[in-house]
């Protein structure tokens, strides 16, 4: 037998209280009327005004405009003003609101999601809808919840989990901290926007379970948390583009889970009118190519009825009437509390911080000890990844400062350049001063003449420049461009730490192999309107030596190493390989040589390999930890505060061994197409079926202390299964562990199942010594597959496994449990 556990919840936010209502759903195939019929969340308020609006009103509410008083926001709806119906502005928000003005930079949602704790998530939400309000937003473009699926996805700091158990836990939790402040949230990509390689061309096939069961969950679980809006995906699913899938937008969204807010377009996500608008789609962002003049004449030639025009901007109108937009009735604009979000964000950031490796008790480090500290990101906080996640902060600390304050004897060294030095005057002809060329406004400068390698090496040429994007001095070698403009929406896609160098100017790199002798090297630069500084580097592999060089020294003369690695990742761009980029592999490999008492920390988006990894005393993760960064990583270096973190994703060994590798058709895709064909076995699920070792697996992290698990219990109960056991810290120290609930396959049903799921997990704090009974509830939906011929959950009945574990791969009991129907 077999028991259908389809849910559908909503809850709506009526004048700041939360009400739950569920009710039951069947099938994927909704009646014919389905898109007709009005939306259940526009009240009489809503009916009125739609009455009143003339057709190119109606419109006006369905597609983005210029702002006639812009914030910085990423978009905005003028709003209709005769009527009472203010505007709405629209601002990035995943780690903080984006706008010109200062905000709380928070750690990345991936640290976030690392500490395990759906609260904290929810006052980390808090903090972003307190300060979106405050900053004249009215709707969160956050949070994103597509799943980690590649290794190389270049927004994967953005999201939380590989898991979709996680990432639902969390996204519900930072959807009722963002909109408890009356903030509209956002969910986004819908769906299956897993990379940024080809995202606005790519075809993802995937099969109706592994959709259900891996990345619809989160979205599904955004949507029972109230979410007033749904961002639609650039890429197509099964042929259809995310924003005109009318599988997706109606009858997923809606039909089975009862969605009542209005979907938006990813910027520059759409492609048509007629069928969006009937597949269920209700705003264009951020202009009105389809959903402007060429929805009127739509409608005017009756190809679109006006009913569906008014669907759209009823369940606009129905969202901003719950959020007391329509009727004055929103609370006042508070002020930002800065302290506040600062507090936040270095709890976000302390808990979230992973160990991954601590030999010889390298960590924690002891105050007043002699620490050399190497790298770049030493110096230069990393506080934020590039794209929409870049968020201006109060202050940014280094870590090099926070670090000094705790330890006695501190020294730094580069070891790794990010800037460049100056090309020598020799080795130009004619020399130029190429450390500041200041172009006066409406003037331009130009170069032409030599450049001479004195031998064959690796360059890598670096520009700083101040102008606007449009105006960067274009730099010509032996004919080839080093700096073309990326086309149009590119230009907006650059790093967090690296695109900009210390005094503000704008960096740009190209690395090539430059053959000994002369070269042809030809420059204009334009002043425009304001005039611009330029400045034209390099790096080479005898700069590089002698960084390294310089760092091992300074490794040698000091007890402990603190090493800073990094990463910058962005949206629009995925990386290309699992390893540190640069010179940092053979950086790390001398440092640790010269010092195994080397700590490396990691300021990385995503999993990282790491073959330097046994010749390190610790590794400690941090990935962008936001404003309180440098306070953290020192609080947690310093065992002020116990590593809490534990991996939301699976660390590949190499970029040989991992989910997509080798197989091109499911990274990047081929000829446009890319094929989900590891099915439901993504992230830890697959390195268990295939038997492969990760180089870290889901859900480790180590602590300052220890712990044993025991006494471990399950029974069946009406909403699935109640696991419990006990919990000792066995050390000598307070610490955090995050023990989780894996749940093994139904023997009774004939669909594909993993090894193991994750089923639950609790954060705990344990004194020395402490023990504590903890009590993990695993819902039914966790033990439940999706039936491709149901079109629905079904119950997985039978004698189920269940496992509480360290991690994924770190399974220490072990008990069976009848699943019955």
């Amino acid at each position: 037998m077999t028991d259908t556990v389809s849910r559908r919840s909503a809850l709506r936010l009526l004048g700041g209280a939360i009400a739950v209502a569920t009710a039951a759903t069947s099938g994927l195939t909704p009646p014919a009327h389905a898109l007709d019929r009005p939306e259940a969340g526009a009240g009489p308020r809503v009916e009125g005004l739609i009455g009143k609006l003339t057709l190119d009103e109606k419109i006006s509410l369905l597609h983005g405009a210029t702002d006639p008083d812009p914030l910085g926001q990423a978009g905005y709806i003028p709003g209709v003003q005769r009527l009472g119906i203010p505007p709405l502005r629209l601002a990035d928000g995943p780690a903080g609101v984006r706008v010109t003005k200062h905000a709380t930079a928070l750690p990345a949602p991936v640290l976030l999601a690392s500490a395990f704790d759906p609260d904290l998530a929810r006052r980390y939400g808090q903090v972003i809808g307190r300060e979106g309000r405050a900053l004249g937003q009215d709707v969160l473009l956050s949070p994103m919840v597509n799943l980690i699926r590649t290794p190389y996805a270049g927004r994967n700091f953005e999201t939380f989990s590989e898991d979709p158990l996680l990432a639902s836990d969390m996204v519900a939790a930072e959807i009722g901290g963002i909109q408890g402040e009356h903030l509209i949230a956002t969910v986004k990509h819908f769906a299956m926007n897993n990379q940024e390689k080809d995202r606005d061309s790519i075809d993802v096939r995937v099969d109706e379970q592994t959709m259900h069961e891996l990345e619809l969950r989160g979205f599904e679980a955004a949507v029972g948390a109230g979410t007033g809006a749904v961002m639609g995906a650039y890429n197509k699913v099964n042929g259809t583009f995310s924003c005109e899938n009318k599988t997706l937008l109606t009858d997923v969204l809606r039909e089975q889970w009862g969605f009542e807010g209005w979907v938006m377009t990813d910027w520059f996500a759409a492609h048509s009118t007629v069928k969006a608008i009937a597949a269920g789609l209700d705003m264009e962002m951020p202009d009105g190519t389809y959903f402007g003049t060429a929805l009127k004449t739509a409608v005017k030639n009756r190809s679109v009825p006006e009913r569906h025009v008014d669907r759209a901007v009823r369940r606009v109108l129905a969202v901003m009437d719950r959020f007391g937009l329509l009727d004055g009735s929103a609370p006042p604009r508070p002020e930002r509390d800065a302290p506040a979000g600062a507090a936040v964000a270095l709890e976000v950031a302390k808990a979230g911080a992973t160990l991954l490796r601590n030999e010889h008790r390298t960590l924690p480090l002891a105050p007043g000890g002699t620490v050399a500290v190497i790298g770049p990101t030493g110096t230069l906080p990393f506080v934020s990844g590039g794209g929409s996640a870049h968020v201006i902060p109060d202050h940014a600390d280094s870590p090099l400062e926070a670090i000094k304050s705790r330890a006695g004897k501190v020294t730094y060294a580069l070891g790794e350049d990010l800037f460049g030095k100056a090309i020598p005057a020799s080795a130009l002809s004619p020399a130029f001063a190429g450390e500041g060329i200041q172009v006066g406004a409406g003037k331009t400068w130009t170069y032409d003449g030599t450049l001479t390698a004195s031998e064959a090496d690796q360059w890598t040429f670096v520009i700083h420049y101040s102008a606007a994007p449009t105006l960067r001095p274009k730099v010509l070698l032996d004919g080839e461009d080093l700096f073309p403009l990326a086309p149009g929406y590119g230009e907006y896609f650059s790093g967090g730490l690296i695109s900009a160098d210390p005094d503000g100017l704008s960096v740009r790199r190209k690395t090539l192999s430059l053959t000994k002798g002369a070269h042809r090297l030809q420059i204009t630069a334009q002043g425009g309107d304001a005039g611009q500084l330029f400045r034209l580097r390099r790096i080479t592999g005898a700069t590089r030596a002698q960084d390294v060089a310089e760092a091992a020294k300074a490794a040698r003369a000091a007890r402990d190493v603190v090493l800073f690695a990094y990463e910058d990742a962005t949206e629009g761009l995925d990386r290309t390989t699992v390893a540190l980029p640069g010179n940092q592999t053979k950086l790390i490999e001398a440092v640790t040589a010269a010092n195994p008492r080397t700590t490396v920390v990691l300021n990385t988006s995503s999993s990282t390999s790491m073959p330097w990894l046994r010749r390190t005393g610790a590794v400690l993760q941090m990935y962008y930890p936001g404003q309180e960064g440098a306070a953290a990583t020192a609080a947690v270096l310093f065992g002020e505060s116990d590593p809490g973190g534990r991996l939301t994703q699976s660390f590949p060994a190499d970029d040989d061994h991992h989910p997509v590798a080798g197989d091109p058709r499911r990274y990047p895709g081929v000829d446009g197409v890319e094929e989900y064909s590891e099915g439901i076995h993504g992230g830890y699920r697959w390195y268990d079926a295939e038997g492969v070792r990760p180089l870290f697996p889901f859900g480790f992290g180590l602590s300052y202390t220890s712990f044993s698990y025991e006494d471990l219990r399950a029974r069946r109960t009406r909403r699935g299964l109640e696991v419990s056991f006990t919990v000792r810290n066995t050390g000598r120290r307070e610490g955090v562990d995050v023990p989780q609930v894996y749940v093994g396959p139904s023997p009774e049903l004939r669909l594909d199942q993993a090894v193991r799921v994750l089923g639950g997990y609790r954060r705990v704090a344990l004194r020395a010594g402490e023990r504590r009974r903890i009590v993990v509830e695993v819902a039914a939906r966790t033990l439940s597959s999706w039936d491709p011929k149901r079109h629905d959950w079904v119950l997985g009945t039978g004698r189920r496994t269940v496992w509480v574990g360290a991690s994924s791969r770190d399974l220490r009991l072990r008990t069976n449990v009848e699943v019955g129907t």
